[in-house]
């Protein structure tokens, strides 16, 4: 291929329609004809970046291997892809905003007044191209955040249009509607697909392929009636119905040949389908497991999307294992010493979730405590792993006022600090320890018969430290420290080797799972989980 190639992923009607699944789709089926792909996203707010936004507005927030916070949706396209995403994959109206101001205000822009069009719409188009440009993949996949319609998305809307007049057959766009069906008439009713249509035409772009997001299965009589509607061919009118797992998607999408239009109407050659059999098997696996694992996840944010990449990690891991991961929120906030037992009752592994601030903790503490001495398998990610720590302080080693400077500046025994470094800093947006760094790990140590190296590299988001001076006292006491960062010493990764499965982890290592690459840790958790399941079974 001479040019890369651009796909524009925008979508109509409603927001949460799964734009972020369709593009990581549509780059698994062209990445699986052999094309070099890359995903990225744009996202019409004014923050820099996703990292000061609460989980309860935005999900999870998402860091990439060379640190940058981003969006949610960056996961889901290295999940199925298993790519590496950059800084370069994600951009808000924020960051082209800041870029722009930044150049005038060095007087880049010689005098000229500054204006939405063309500066803005440049800046923007500039770093559509700048993936393709820089790395030569084949085909850039671009998913524009928000709806059409909205006041925040119209320059991101208009800089696709010049980039589809410019780039001819080499841009296309795919526009994801909702179809909905109205029960009482017993109809599917395809109106706010053609108003979404139509509102992308006003803005002078005319989409290439259709996806229609919809609960029932739409006739043939249908999608004839939106292709002759909207201007659109009759096969580049894809369904995307409701289905048991988002993993179905990519599989139901070659079905209808959405590989084979895209490709057609980029004039590449179309050639055989790709089987995508370890995919199939994933999926089969996933089908086929009827055994149940259940683990809770211990955390304060009561929402699917605030532990995304945990959730899909423990789900895959448990199709690796044959087993159906089924999870359990239990709500940080109202976990005491009193009712623990009865939370925690049925659980056969638990979670203790990342986070910040206060809000919560104790109970995660609580919770903490209660596994460790009943030995249940816990799993402790970076603020998790914290509160292990502490909770051990306060249980084991006998400090019972023990806790995170985070928590408690004035704590005498602060077990968890902030690194030198990080003391003067007042700007809260991406100034932690972010993105990946090495990890080595102790010989002998659980970590490193799960992993089998021991040179690991994982990503991190945080600001609090495992505090050093405490090392010697933890590991006399039976909590060793067995994964340490080579160049600052700081602790990565601790473990009680007295029990089935007690380790936490400073970074997040859900952000390195992906569904053909599950993670080892989550894989040997799951895998601890259903042998202490059977124990118990055994027990009864």
């Amino acid at each position: 291929m001479a040019d890369t190639k651009y796909i524009f992923v925008t979508g109509g009607v409603v927001s949460s329609l799964g734009k972020g699944i369709i593009s990581s789709s549509i780059g698994k089926l062209l990445q699986a004809r052999g094309y070099n792909i890359t995903i990225q996203k744009f996202d019409p707010y004014i923050n820099i970046d996703p990292g000061t936004l609460n989980p309860y507005e935005h999900g999870e927030c998402y860091v990439t291997v060379d640190g940058m916070e981003t969006d949610l949706d960056l996961g889901h396209y290295e999940r199925f892809t298993g790519i590496q995403t950059t800084r370069a994959n994600s951009l808000t109206t924020g960051r082209i905003y800041k870029a722009v101001i930044d150049k005038e205000r060095r007087g880049d822009y010689l005098g000229k007044t500054i204006q939405v069009i063309p500066h803005i719409t440049d800046e923007i188009k500039r770093n559509v191209k700048l993936l393709g440009t820089r790395y030569k993949y084949d085909f850039v996949i671009t998913e524009i955040g928000g709806t059409v319609g909205d006041i925040e998305s119209t320059p991101f809307l208009e800089a696709i249009r010049q980039l589809k007049w410019e780039l001819g057959s080499n841009a296309l766009c795919v526009h994801l509607t909702y179809v909905p069906y109205l029960k009482a008439a017993d109809e599917l009713k395809t109106k706010p697909t053609q108003h979404s249509v139509k509102e992308l035409l006003s803005i002078g772009i005319q989409p290439d392929i259709l996806v229609l997001r919809t609960e029932k299965h739409l006739s043939d009589g249908i999608r004839r009636k939106v292709a002759a509607f909207c201007n659109v061919d009759f096969d580049a009118v894809i369904q995307s119905e409701d289905l048991p797992s988002i993993y179905d998607v990519p599989i139901n999408m070659q079905a209808q040949g959405l590989d084979s239009v895209i490709l057609r109407k980029m004039n590449e050659p179309v050639g055989e389908t790709p089987t995508l059999g370890p995919w199939r098997n994933f999926i089969d696996k996933l089908r086929r497991a009827t055994e149940e694992v259940h683990i809770g996840l211990v955390g304060k944010y009561d929402l699917q999307d605030a532990y995304k990449s945990i959730r899909e990690s423990l789900s895959q891991a448990g199709t690796y294992n044959d087993h159906k991961t089924v999870l359990h929120f239990i709500n940080s906030e109202k976990l005491t010493d009193a009712n623990v037992a009865e939370q925690i009752a049925g659980m056969n592994g638990v979670v203790i979730c990342p986070g910040f601030g206060h809000r919560g903790i104790e109970g995660k503490i609580v919770a903490a405590r209660y596994t460790r001495t009943h030995d249940i398998p816990t799993f402790g990610i970076c603020l998790g792993m914290q509160m292990m720590v502490i909770e051990f302080a306060r249980n084991v080693l006998g400090y019972g006022d023990a806790n995170s400077r985070e928590m408690d500046e004035k704590t005498p025994h602060n077990v968890i600090d902030i690194m030198e470094e990080q003391k003067n800093i007042t700007n809260m947006g991406g100034t932690m320890r972010l993105g990946a760094y090495e990890c080595v790990l102790k010989q002998g140590s659980r970590v490193l018969d799960i992993y089998k190296k021991t040179h690991i590299q994982e990503r991190h988001r945080h600001r609090y430290e495992f505090n050093n001076h405490y090392v010697k006292e933890y590991e006399r006491h039976g909590m060793q420290c067995t994964g340490i960062n080579p160049e600052s010493e700081l602790v990565e990764i601790v473990e009680i080797p007295g029990l089935k499965w007690y380790i936490g982890t400073q970074f997040h290592p859900e952000y390195q799972s992906t569904v053909l690459h599950p993670h080892p840790l989550f894989l040997d958790f799951i895998k601890t989980a259903i042998a202490h399941k059977a124990g118990e079974k055994q027990r009864q």
